[in-house]
């Protein structure tokens, strides 16, 4: 019995400190979008915030965005090795070759330390509605990664802490907008400057040396359950295959296999057989391959245990460098952090089905709809950008209909309202709402996707990059696939249907309707 009692009392303090380093994730977080200037940030909240270990272990993060949390790992163990931080420095990357994801999400780091050594790092990651690069919101149908923006390698934005005022005046001045490109960035700081003064405190409250050692066992406690959780799951070898729509360049059917085998209490997901690195930007880079496979897992795992880097430490990932899933320099891959991950997430899924089969739904819209565009206000005489994703349907599971219209997986930001949208900007949005018949049939039905129509006040250059529109998400056991989405210009000619990757510049009157995938049915009629 005492034994017993002491296991209980160390779970317990387990959960406590867990739910204490994500408070300072979460209230990093909040400072974060209350500080923001662009609706990117503070309404549709696209952004993350973490803290680490010394050793650059993701410790506790806040209820943010998968894809960012997923790929830090790997971005602060290719980082810190190189770039040391000392008390004062902040490190600032978006260049996903040195493990960003891509170029519109930036990511800064500090360190926290606490008797003379260092003790945390702090991190958060922010999409910036535009970084430069050959479209407003540089999001692009691009062959090149500088096409897509600037592309900025580990930098230090504060050393010793002291701005380096000349380095982040010439990087704003090569953005659009760049009061609000600095407003955004000094929010993210400001995230930080929070967290370097709750992690202190919390050391004051409980001393150095036991946080130290709670958060060494809470890593070790996570990777337990995880092994756990691959222990119930069949051991054996698992295929699925599934195809992205093209890369925006004339190259269709983009294959991503997976072999996935369940060996004990570990699991190794092999992409290496997937097709090679392609033209456009659907190339995704080994933390967003990463991030998309433990949230797979992630999501299996009971609610109660902490979400943390020993988590991971039961998966290995496998890819071929040169391929589309670890492409080589200077690859185009601002579509692979957005649309690609969607669709690795499908494919673990699906692999996992027959392992699960009363576990794992049907597939999600599969996309995140990215929508980009800018141009100069008529009134304010003012260049403007802008960029969103667009909700779907989400896959029906096990005796579960799927949801209407919610962000799915990878992407787990908010709709910018209306009001917002208008106010901001010389458009109107003529047509919101639910997409009617485009959820899968099945006993349990897959959600409706969404129609989101703009009309432009003003002339304006676009970026569309979207997936399902001709791959449609996959149902599950006798369950009917989710609609494709469609992107539809609407002219006094009527209706063209648009690729689904595209750069284009529309005149003052134009509407584009964002048509959504539906989510996969489940089970037959």
């Amino acid at each position: 019995m005492e034994i017993i009692s002491k296991l209980m009392s160390l779970a317990l303090e387990l959960t406590i400190f867990s739910k204490l380093f994500a408070a300072v994730a979460e209230e990093m977080g909040i400072v974060l979008r209350k500080s923001a200037f662009s609706p990117n940030i503070k309404e549709r909240r696209d952004y993350s915030c973490a803290l680490c270990t010394a050793e650059g272990e993701l410790l506790a993060q806040a209820a943010h965005i998968p894809v960012h949390l997923g790929a830090l790992p790997r971005t602060l163990a290719r980082v810190l090795p190189e770039f040391p931080l000392a008390p004062g420095d902040v490190l600032l990357l978006n260049d996903p070759y040195w493990g960003g994801t891509h170029l519109p999400d930036l990511t800064v780091i500090a360190p926290v330390y606490a008797q003379d050594r260092l003790a945390f790092y702090l991190v958060n990651r922010a999409h910036h509605a535009d970084v430069g690069g050959s479209t407003p919101g540089s999001m692009p149908l691009a062959k090149s990664l500088e096409e897509e923006g600037v592309v900025i390698p580990p930098s230090y934005l504060y050393k010793e802490g002291r701005l380096q005022e000349d380095f982040l005046n010439r990087l704003v001045s090569r953005m659009r907008v760049p009061s609000e490109r600095r407003g955004d960035l000094e929010a993210q700081l400001a995230a930080l400057n929070r967290g370097q003064e709750r992690l202190p405190a919390l050391i004051g409250r409980y001393g150095l040396g036991k946080l130290l050692d709670l958060s060494r066992a809470l890593l070790d406690y996570s990777e337990r359950a995880m092994r756990e959780l691959i222990c119930a799951i069949p051991d054996g070898t698992y295929h699925f295959t599934d195809y992205l729509d093209d890369d925006g360049y004339g190259h269709r059917d983009l294959a991503i296999r997976l072999s996935l085998t369940i060996n004990g209490d570990a699991a190794t997901l092999d992409f290496r057989a997937s097709d090679g690195q392609a033209t456009g930007g659907v190339n995704a880079v080994p933390p967003v391959v990463d991030a998309a496979s433990y949230y797979v897992f992630l999501t299996l795992l009971a609610e109660e245990y902490p979400i943390n880097q020993g988590c991971f430490r039961p998966l290995s990932i496998l890819t071929r460098p040169g391929s589309l899933l670890d492409p080589i320099y200077p690859a185009a891959v601002a579509a692979g952090n957005v649309e690609t991950s969607q669709r690795l997430v499908d494919v673990v899924l699906g692999a996992l089905a027959p392992a699960l089969p009363q576990t794992i739904p049907a597939a999600s819209q599969g996309t995140m709809n990215n929508l980009a565009f800018g141009g100069v206000n008529p009134d304010t005489g003012q260049e403007f950008t802008y960029y969103e994703t667009i909700a779907g349907g989400m896959g029906a599971g096990p005796g579960k209909s799927g949801l209407d219209g919610v962000h799915t997986h990878m992407t787990n930001t908010r709709n910018t309202p209306i009001e917002v949208l208008e106010h901001d900007y010389p458009l109107r949005v003529e047509g919101y709402a639910f997409r009617e018949n485009s959820g899968g049939k099945g006993r349990c039905p897959g959600g409706r996707g969404l129609v989101r129509d703009f009309r432009f006040l003003t002339t304006v250059t676009i970026s569309l990059l979207s997936e399902r529109r001709e791959h449609a998400p996959y149902g599950l056991h006798g369950g009917g696939p989710g609609a494709r989405g469609e992107n539809v210009l609407i002219t006094e000619k009527g209706e063209e249907r648009l690729p689904g990757k595209i750069n284009l510049t529309l005149p003052a009157g134009s509407c584009l309707s964002i048509r959504t995938p539906g989510g996969g049915g489940w089970g037959t009629l």
